[in-house]
């Protein structure tokens, strides 16, 4: 119903925004593998004829936020994903290509173990659809980074595009900090984990994706140090977001089902869409009752 209402206001199931039809905005939360979910999201704004005004992102979500903001379909990224990260030969392939060029390379800025540079990363792994700056998307975003001696928030939404999205990703201990604008700048998700505060004023509903998740399995077995890290990470930024949702909600706040997922498992990306399919349903009614809400409340 809300698809059919949508394209009838201005004729199309593109652009939302004319006289009297609502606006959305999304914002997209930090997760590693498991915000491979967020396509199934971005799939069913498509269905419904949606295209956000702005989009937010943290980590993951900033991401799969530029490849939406860069005019990209649901099944584009899809279709994408899978064929890049569905593939070990593929992904070794890219890896490959990411080789220091000589030991002075290797060895310039001293030895980082467990420390990739993830803008390089991105560069040879994202499609040539996203653009080299904000400025030439075509849908305003917004990205959130950690200024690690600073201390704070960073929301960046100009210029360089590949060093925000790589800031914003980098997950401490596994990919080296970018340095950006004279600050020295971490995974997003350490202070804003899903930014929909970032859309506030921006649309007339603000939709926020949040696949964080927790630390799950036997409770009778002690987690590794790699699996203590995250899961610490996880419950430092359910904190956060629990915090958020107190003070401004969003109008629409959803958990896609991912927990099961590791924040390293981008090898199942198609099972973390089979997983996660359900997001599209629970999106749509989302929508129509938030519309319905308020529609009714203009009418008392």
């Amino acid at each position: 119903m809300i698809a059919r209402d949508l394209a009838d206001a201005d004729g199309s199931t593109g652009a939302i925004g004319s006289a009297g039809t609502p606006t959305f905005a999304v914002a997209f939360g930090g997760g590693g593998a498991r915000g491979l979910a967020h396509i199934n999201v971005i799939e069913a704004l498509d269905e419904l004829g949606i295209r956000p005004t702005a989009i937010s992102g943290s980590s993951i979500g900033a991401i799969i936020g530029a490849g939406m903001a860069a005019g990209m379909s649901g099944r584009d990224i899809r279709e994408y994903a899978i064929a890049t990260l569905s593939r070990r030969a593929e992904i070794a392939a890219r890896l490959w290509r990411l080789r220091p060029a000589s030991f002075g390379e290797m060895f310039g800025g001293g030895i980082r173990l467990s420390q990739f540079n993830i803008e390089k990363i991105l560069r040879n792994f994202l499609p040539d659809t996203i653009p080299d700056t904000f400025e030439d998307l075509q849908i305003p975003l917004s990205v959130t980074a950690t200024d690690f001696y600073g201390q704070q928030e960073v929301p960046i939404a100009e210029g360089d595009l590949y060093s925000a999205i790589a800031a914003s990703a980098a997950i401490p201990a596994l990919f080296r900090p970018v340095r950006r604008d004279d600050r020295i700048l971490i995974d997003g998700g350490i202070y804003n984990p899903v930014p929909f505060d970032h859309l506030k004023d921006k649309a007339q509903f603000v939709i926020a994706i949040d696949v964080v998740g927790g630390p799950e399995g036997d409770i009778g077995k002690l987690p590794s140090s790699i699996e203590a890290m995250f899961g610490a990470s996880q419950l430092m930024m359910q904190s956060i977001i629990a915090t958020r949702l107190r003070t401004d909600p969003p109008a629409i706040f959803l958990r896609p089902s991912v927990v099961k997922f590791g924040v390293l498992d981008f090898l199942r990306v198609e099972q973390v869409l089979r997983d996660s399919a359900g997001i599209k349903d629970e999106l749509k009614r989302a929508v129509d009752a938030a519309i319905t809400y308020v529609e009714h409340k203009e009418l008392e």
